[in-house]
C-alpha cells in the first residue's frame, strides 16, 4: 500500500487540501441570508456553530458538506492514483478544513472532515466513530467530548482492521484534532463547556 510516486502524492495532497478548504458553513449561511458565520457564536465555521444560528437545516447541510468534501477527495485520489493517495488526500482535506486558503488559514476544528476522510478510507470504522460520538453525546451532551472520544477510538480500530499506515495517519489527525480542541478541553475540565442545545452557549474562543 505504500507504492506511490511523488507526482501522484503531490496531486493527491493538492486535491485533498483544496477540497478541504471549501468553507461550506460560511457558504450556506451566507446563501441563506444568515450573515457571516465567523461573526456568529464562537466564530467557528463548522456545523456546531451553524446550529447556533437556530437553523438546523443549515447545520445539517454544513455537516454533510464538510464530511463529503473529504470523502470525495479520498475516493477520487484512490481511483486516480491508488489507496495510499486516497489516504493522503483525506489527511490533506482535514488540514484544508482547519487551515483553508480561502479564509486566511482560519478554519474549523475538523471533526466532520475527519469523519468524511474516515468514511472514504474505512467506512465500517466511520460507523464506529459515529456510534461512539452518539453514545458520548447522549451521555454528556458535550459535542467536543464526543468528538474527542470518537477520534481516540478510530486509530485503534484502524490498527486492527486496516494496518499500520492508515492507523498512523489517523492517529496524527487525532493528535491534531485534540490540539485544535485544547480550549474545549480546558473548559471541559473546568466545567464551563457549552452543551449541545444550549442557547447562546458559545465561547468567544471559537469553540464548536
Amino acid at each position: 500500500m505504500t507504492d506511490i510516486t511523488l507526482p501522484a502524492l503531490a496531486a493527491a495532497l493538492a486535491l485533498g487540501y483544496f477540497a478541504g478548504s471549501i468553507p461550506f458553513g460560511v457558504l450556506v449561511t451566507k446563501l441563506a441570508g444568515a450573515g457571516d458565520l465567523r461573526a456568529i457564536g464562537s466564530g467557528n465555521i463548522g456545523a456546531t456553530n451553524v446550529l447556533r444560528t437556530g437553523r438546523k437545516g443549515l447545520a445539517a447541510a454544513t455537516l454533510i458538506g464538510d464530511m463529503l468534501k473529504a470523502t470525495v477527495a479520498v475516493l477520487a485520489a484512490s481511483a486516480l492514483f491508488g489507496p495510499t493517495a486516497g489516504l493522503a488526500a483525506g489527511a490533506a482535506a482535514f488540514v484544508g478544513h482547519v487551515f483553508p486558503v480561502w479564509l486566511g488559514f482560519r478554519g474549523g476544528k475538523g471533526v466532520a472532515t475527519y469523519l468524511g476522510a474516515l468514511l472514504g478510507v474505512a467506512w465500517p470504522v466511520a460507523l464506529a466513530f459515529a456510534a461512539v460520538w452518539l453514545i458520548v453525546a447522549k451521555a454528556t451532551r458535550y459535542s467536543s467530548a464526543s468528538a474527542l472520544a470518537a477520534s481516540l477510538a478510530a486509530p485503534i480500530l484502524l490498527a486492527v482492521t486496516s494496518g499500520w499506515l492508515t492507523a498512523s495517519a489517523f492517529a496524527v489527525m487525532t493528535a491534531g484534532l485534540w490540539l485544535f480542541h485544547r480550549e474545549n478541553i480546558a473548559r471541559l475540565l473546568a466545567g464551563r463547556e457549552s452543551r449541545i442545545g444550549d442557547k447562546g452557549g458559545a465561547s468567544p474562543s471559537r469553540g464548536g
